[in-house]
């Protein structure tokens, strides 16, 4: 084997989960106008190109959720619109109006072509700030609102939903038990043992309901191991909250730095995915010998100043997030639910969509571009890269007769030429998707339509050269060598 070859090994190592390319939508109140920004309020719809850019980004599952579920009460989200209760976003800040609520949620992923999942109020986190509003109403939910809610959802017969103009379940198949329970901020009044106590009365409740859910509970902070010793045989996962980020001092992706100097920009992106492999396997660690799998239910870039930190709008983001997302797929046995953005909005540079308020025009961003493609070009099933050269990050995967490849040239400036070879196929043709720009190029509403992928066709050589900063998926039509 040359050292330019790209040699893969076709025999299946496991099966892909197709929920490695999660979307997850939460209300971010002040912060960001991410939810209640993609919707018409003079027509009452979701935006038509907020509708049409999802459809590209080709999200497999929708969440919605995350710390706004600790103070969700879903029934003030539900039936006539004069009727439901706006709220106080405790931590994101403003007044929720409930407009959008569970008919919109599901009305969107249906609309888009995601599976819906959704994160339940689990006791308020046991966060004090989070169950009590300034004048003392109550916002902590325990199993019985939970359950109700499944009920409303998945139960053909609800008459509360028929009454709302639903006859058909909305079928949310998965639920997440606590959204980061573990993690101290505002005050943690939950333990380990009493969250795993609750989330076994949870599932109880919920499974009553609708015996075929798949429920998550919480893993992160070494809860793991206890948590699943407790409420194990009820939860077909656990989640935790991974994202990249570059641990070099100075760190000049934080604010608005990184353009002094971009070689030293790329160095720290291009090191990013390094703390993401590391938890994801520091977590197989504490769970070994459980057949529970990992839910990466929040995934993004840890950046302080994230709602206006522009390096996450260059190409060269975009490069550093796919080489996340094959650390995702290296690990496909194990982690079975992630995403590596949160969905939409208009100030938050960690969004896959982008909103251009007023106007309401849509747009990728890199993280998103990167998404797409993988979720348009990727097999069923893992399959081992023996050799490639030097510069490339590559994963493998396929479906009967089709190899998939996603490669990245994570050299800044140089192109790599090299040689492909599946072991015992003979390559009967070959196509790359290709997305590549400057790597301080940057995609703004002006400059979106100048990030493309490029369909190309590879020559019978079964030759290639990967552009110097580039992601490319790779489909590679194979046969059984006589």
């Amino acid at each position: 084997m040359s050292k330019s070859e790209i040699r893969i090994d076709p025999k299946p190592l496991f099966d892909l989960s197709p929920y490695l390319y999660m979307q997850f939508m939460e209300p971010l109140g002040v912060t960001d106008s991410s939810v209640e920004g993609a919707w018409d309020w003079m027509k009452y719809e979701w935006l038509p190109d907020v509708i049409a850019k999802t459809r590209d980004l080709a999200p497999t599952l929708m969440r919605y959720g995350g710390i706004f579920s600790a103070y969700y009460r879903w029934r003030e989200g539900v039936g006539p619109r004069d009727k439901r209760v706006p709220m106080l976003n405790h931590l994101w800040g403003g007044i929720e109006t409930n407009q959008i609520g569970t008919a919109e949620f599901c009305e969107f992923c249906e609309l888009v072509g995601a599976d819906k999942f959704y994160c339940v109020n689990f006791l308020s986190e046991g966060k004090e700030a989070y169950a009590r509003t300034p004048d003392g109403k109550d916002r902590s939910a325990g199993p019985d609102e939970a359950a109700e809610w499944l009920d409303y959802c998945n139960n053909p017969d609800n008459a509360e939903r028929i009454f709302h103009g639903r006859k058909q379940p909305y079928n949310v198949k998965l639920w997440q038990l606590g959204n980061e329970t573990s993690y101290n901020f505002w005050g943690n009044a939950i333990d380990v043992e009493l969250a795993a106590k609750r989330t076994v009365d949870f599932a109880k409740a919920m499974r009553k309901v609708d015996p075929s859910i798949d429920l998550i509970g919480w893993g992160d902070d070494a809860w793991g191991p206890r948590m699943l010793d407790v409420a194990g045989e009820h939860l077909q996962y656990i989640a935790a909250h991974i994202g990249p980020a570059s641990r070099s001092e100075p760190n000049v992706l934080r604010d608005n730095d990184y353009r002094k100097d971009w070689a030293r920009t790329w160095e720290q992106l291009m090191e990013s995915h390094q703390p993401v492999q590391e938890k994801i396997s520091k977590i197989r660690q504490e769970v070994a010998g459980y057949d529970t799998k990992l839910a990466i239910t929040e995934g993004h870039f840890g950046l302080r100043g994230r709602n206006r930190c522009e390096v996450l709008s260059s190409w060269a983001a975009g490069v550093a997030n796919a080489r996340t997302l094959n650390v995702h797929e290296r690990n496909g046995d194990f982690v079975k639910i992630a995403t590596l953005a949160d969905f939409c909005g208009n100030r938050w540079m960690v969004n896959a969509l982008y909103i251009q308020l007023p106007n309401q025009t849509a747009h990728l961003m890199p993280v998103g571009y990167v998404m797409s493609l993988y979720r348009k070009h990727v097999g069923k099933q893992e399959i081992a890269v023996k050799g490639a050269p030097a510069g490339l990050d590559i994963t493998a995967s396929r479906d009967g007769d089709t190899v998939y490849l996603h490669v990245i040239n994570t050299e800044m400036k140089k192109s790599v030429k090299t040689d492909l070879a599946v072991d015992g196929y003979d390559i009967i043709s070959g196509k790359i998707f290709e997305l590549c720009q400057e790597p301080d190029f940057e995609v703004m509403i002006t400059t979106a339509d100048q990030l493309t992928v490029q369909e190309k066709d590879m020559g019978k050589d079964s030759e290639w050269t990967f552009p110097a900063a580039s992601v490319s998926a790779v489909e590679l039509k194979v046969k059984a060598k006589n």
